[in-house]
């Protein structure tokens, strides 16, 4: 397991007396893609913006490498930082652009041109070097603010919603390509973002945050499999949310009846919220359902249907590449191991020294 590279203690940001950031806790390991994901509002910038140093924590305790870096100024810090607005020189073409943090450092032209080429290559711009950046499309000016970023050879480098003004297709060509680069140059990235697609595509570590305070954290297959809770459950992906009643380990009371599942550890007779996500309900012939319901409502989102069943005591999302007619009764089947079983209300999860 790599070392932690920075550690977040207890971080609290107030403006004007209104709490932002609630105590958060959190540890980022050498070479991790993590990303930070959340509602507007939820404080995942503002936490973005301390670890870069152009915000200052009301209290807590930013550590690199174990040394406290509160009052670090971001030129000093070993942090490059990639915004949402590229802010490239017009007057300059890509390779200056490039060039541009190097030259200030006053390294030799050599070197200087050396290290631009090397960036262009890894970015897929090679040939651009003397095109105007005003001349190309939105995802080569990513790329020129990514590589700008990256040949000052930052131990971390912060990226506040880059995809944001680009268009669906070419966002996702840029999420595997930001993974790519990640992998390439071992160095650290803290995304931050409020589309659960890109996180669960890119991340090693998704870090859920709501109301400044981190709700949960861990793998992506583990935030989208294992909701700690009904908020993580119904932003992360579509979830059918079920009141219900764990009777015992691995079984559980929900619509009526009792279901096998494979949770334990809740106790006997505890309330409970159920998480069935629409893809693992199976349409199945009424004789051998475990539900029935009624379809109420059919749309067909590309490689999927998303019909609405309603059964007597819930209605139900299902996503299936099979669609069943408004107004017929059908029958829902699911296997114990696509329930998920959380607490009626979980408390927010730091990512503490425990989990290592």
């Amino acid at each position: 397991m790599s070392k932690h590279l920075i550690d977040l203690v207890n971080i609290r940001k107030e403006f004007d007396g209104e709490p932002i950031l609630k105590g958060i806790n959190l540890y980022i390991r050498d070479r991790e893609f993590i990303t930070l994901l959340g509602p507007s509002g939820c404080g995942k910038t503002t936490t973005l913006r301390i670890l870069g140093g152009f915000e200052s924590p009301t209290s807590g305790e930013v550590l690199f490498e174990g040394r406290r870096m509160n009052d670090i100024p971001p030129y000093k810090r070993e942090i490059n930082t990639v915004f949402q607005r590229y802010a490239l020189f017009p007057h300059l073409n890509v390779a200056e652009n490039v060039a541009f943090g190097l030259r200030i450092r006053k390294l030799p032209e050599q070197e200087i041109q050396t290290k631009v080429s090397r960036m262009l290559e890894l970015v897929g711009l090679r040939g651009f070097e003397k095109r105007d950046v005003t001349s190309l499309s939105g995802g080569q000016q990513q790329r020129v603010a990514i590589a700008r970023a990256l040949v000052m050879e930052p131990r971390v480098l912060l990226l506040d919603e880059p995809l944001g003004a680009l268009d669906l297709k070419l966002r996702k060509e840029m999420q595997i390509e930001l993974k790519r680069i990640q992998q390439s140059t071992g160095i650290t990235f803290i995304y931050v973002t409020h589309d659960q697609e890109e996180a669960l595509t890119m991340s090693d570590t998704v870090v859920v945050m709501n109301h400044g305070q981190i709700q949960q954290i861990g793998t992506p297959t583990d935030i989208y499999n294992e909701p700690v809770n009904a908020f993580v459950a119904d932003f992360i992906g579509e979830s059918n949310i079920i009141p219900g009643v764990m009777r015992r380990d691995r079984l559980v009371h929900f619509c009526g009846r009792d279901f096998e599942c494979v949770d334990e550890g809740f106790g006997e007779d505890t309330p409970v919220d159920v998480v069935i996500r629409p893809e693992d309900l199976k349409i199945v012939e009424t004789d051998r359902a475990q539900l029935t319901g009624r379809v109420e409502s059919i749309v067909f989102k590309g490689v999927h249907y998303e019909m609405m069943i309603r059964s007597e005591q819930f209605t139900f999302m299902v996503h299936s590449t099979l669609c069943e007619p408004v107004g017929k009764t059908v029958g829902l089947a699911v296997v114990p191991f696509d329930i998920h079983i959380m607490q009626k209300s979980a408390p927010s999860a730091d990512r503490m020294e425990a989990e290592n």
